[in-house]
C-alpha cells in the first residue's frame, strides 16, 4: 500500500492542487516562479474580493504606545522607535492563516472540490476549517500531535478543538514520516483539493497582508515602514508579505524574518518533539525550508524565503514567553504565541533605532488554554526542562533550559547570516540534483532566487563542488 501511494504521488497531487506544474519549469534547477504565481494564483483585487466574501483582511494596525515607552526608557538618548503591531486576531480563526486559507478554499469551491485536506499542526487547520464552513465545504486536518508514548503538546492539542470546534475532522499521529504518507492517502482516497500551505493560491494570500501594512501606515504616517519584522516559519509569511509591501511600492521597506532558536532539537524527534515550546516560528522550520524550499507536497514551492529576506533575526524561547506577558500586561493585548516571536525581536531592535523611525510587527494571533505560557511552562517542566530567571542568551538552551529574562533590557537577538543561508541553499542543489555543471539558465534561476549575483553564483558553486 505504502510503496503504491508513494509511486503516485505525483499523480496524486497534481489531481488535488488542480495545478500542472510541468508548464513552469525550464531547465533543470530553474522554474519560472513568476509565471507560476501569476498563472495558478489571483490579483490582488481578487484575492480582496475573495477574502471580503468571507471577512478576511483589512485588521487593525495598531501602534503600541505603552510598549514603544517602556523601550525608549532603556534606550540610549534619541533611540527608540515607534512599534506598530497588524491585530490578524481580527480574521475570523485568529491568525494571518485565514488570508491563505481563504483564497485555497474559494479556489477549491470554485473547481468543484467536495472537501479540503490539510497537513498541519498549527493555526493553518483552523483557518482552512473555518473558510471550509463558510464556503459549504468538508474539512479534514492531520496534525502531529503526539509522541511515542502519547503525549501531546498543549498548544498543538489546543488547535486540535479549535478545528472540530469549526466542523473539521481531525486526525492525529505521533511525529514522524507517516504524516505525508497519510495526507496522500487521504487526499487520493477521497478525491478533496490539497490545501497546502506551499501553493500559489496559499502564498497570495498573504499578500494582502503586506499591502495592508504598506497602505494602511502611510495613510496615517505619510510613510512606509522602515521595518517589518515577519515571524518566520516555512516561508510563506515572508514571501507573501513581502511581495504585498512590493505592490505597494514600499521598495524601500527592509522585511527582516525572526524564528525562536532551537538549534540542536531535531523536529521528527520522538524525543525532541515535545522539549520545545513553540509549534511554529523556529529555525527547525526556518532554515531548512530557506535553504531547500522543494521539499514540500508539491512540486515548487510558490515560498521562497531567500527571493526577500533583508535581515533573519534569531530569539529565544524566555524572551519571547516575556514579550507575551508584556504585550498582555503593558498594552493589555493578550495575543501569542507565534506572532510575539517577532515582537520580541521589535523590542530588542527599537532601542537601537530612531524615536522618528517605524517598526510594524507583521501579525498577532489568538491565544488560548493551552497556547498561554503557563500551560507551556508547566508541558515543558513536566518534560523535564529547567524553567528558570536569567540571561536568555547566554543560558537558554533548548530542550534543557528556558531562561527568562528579568527586565526588557535583557532582549536581544542573534543575527543568523544570510550569507550562510545562501552557501547552504548551494550545497542543497549540488546535492539534490546530483550534477556538477549547471547551465546559464539555471544559474541565472539560482541567482533570482537567492538574491547573489550571477558571478557570485558561478564562483560559489565551484567552491561547493
Amino acid at each position: 500500500m505504502y510503496e503504491d501511494v508513494m509511486k503516485r504521488r505525483g499523480e496524486i497531487v497534481k489531481r488535488a492542487v488542480g495545478v500542472d506544474y510541468s508548464k513552469f519549469e525550464i531547465e533543470g534547477v530553474a522554474f519560472d516562479y513568476e509565471k507560476m504565481m501569476n498563472e495558478a494564483g489571483y490579483s490582488l483585487d481578487e484575492i480582496r474580493e475573495i477574502q471580503f466574501e468571507t471577512q478576511v483582511g483589512n485588521t487593525p494596525l495598531v501602534e503600541l504606545k505603552n510598549l514603544t515607552k517602556l523601550v525608549r526608557k532603556y534606550s540610549p538618548p534619541g533611540k527608540g522607535a515607534r512599534i506598530f503591531l497588524k491585530d490578524e486576531v481580527a480574521n475570523p480563526a485568529g491568525s494571518f492563516k485565514d488570508r491563505r486559507a481563504s483564497v485555497s478554499v474559494y479556489h477549491a469551491k470554485k473547481h468543484g472540490y467536495k472537501g479540503v485536506i490539510a497537513a498541519t499542526s498549527g493555526n493553518y487547520g483552523a483557518a482552512v476549517a473555518s473558510q471550509a464552513a463558510k464556503r459549504g465545504l468538508r474539512c479534514i486536518v492531520v496534525q502531529e500531535a503526539f509522541d511515542s508514548h502519547h503525549v501531546g503538546q498543549p498548544e498543538i492539542l489546543e488547535k486540535g478543538r479549535a478545528c472540530e470546534a469549526y466542523g473539521a475532522e481531525v486526525v492525529q499521529l505521533t511525529v514522524g514520516p507517516e504524516l505525508f504518507y497519510y495526507t496522500l492517502e487521504l487526499l487520493d482516497e477521497t478525491g478533496y483539493f490539497d490545501a497546502s500551505l506551499y501553493t500559489p493560491f496559499g502564498i497570495a494570500g498573504i499578500e494582502t497582508l503586506g499591502y495592508e501594512i504598506a497602505t494602511q501606515l502611510h495613510r496615517r504616517e505619510g510613510k512606509f515602514p522602515d521595518l517589518v519584522l515577519v515571524t518566520h516559519a516555512g516561508g510563506g509569511n515572508v514571501t507573501g508579505t513581502a511581495r504585498g509591501l512590493k505592490l505597494a511600492k514600499a521598495n524601500n521597506t527592509q522585511v527582516v524574518g525572526v524564528s525562536v532558536d532551537l538549534h540542536g532539537l531535531h523536529m521528527a524527534s520522538d524525543r525532541d518533539f515535545n522539549r520545545k515550546s513553540f509549534t511554529t516560528g523556529h529555525t527547525g522550520f526556518g532554515i531548512p525550508f530557506a535553504v531547500f524550499p522543494d521539499r514540500v507536497d508539491v512540486p515548487r514551492n510558490a515560498a521562497r524565503a531567500l527571493r526577500y529576506l533583508d535581515r533573519y533575526l534569531l530569539v529565544t524561547q524566555g524572551e519571547v514567553f516575556f514579550t507575551t506577558e508584556a504585550l498582555a500586561q503593558v498594552e493589555g493585548m493578550m495575543r501569542g504565541p507565534a506572532g510575539n516571536t517577532s515582537l520580541t525581536a521589535a523590542l530588542a531592535m527599537a532601542r537601537e533605532m530612531d524615536r522618528d523611525q517605524i517598526i510594524v510587527v507583521q501579525e498577532t494571533e489568538y491565544t488560548g488554554a493551552g497556547k498561554l505560557p503557563s500551560a507551556q511552562l508547566t508541558f515543558a517542566k513536566k518534560m523535564g526542562v529547567v524553567v528558570k530567571n536569567g540571561d536568555p542568551i547566554k543560558e537558554d538552551e533548548p530542550g534543557k533550559v528556558i531562561a527568562i529574562p528579568d527586565s526588557i533590557d535583557q532582549i536581544g537577538t542573534i543575527e543568523y547570516p544570510l550569507e550562510k543561508l545562501r552557501n547552504s541553499y548551494l550545497k542543497e542543489i549540488v546535492k539534490t540534483y546530483g550534477k556538477r555543471e549547471y547551465s546559464d539558465v539555471e544559474i541565472k534561476f539560482i541567482s533570482e532566487d537567492t538574491r547573489m549575483t550571477f558571478d557570485d553564483v558561478k564562483k560559489r558553486l565551484k567552491e561547493v563542488l
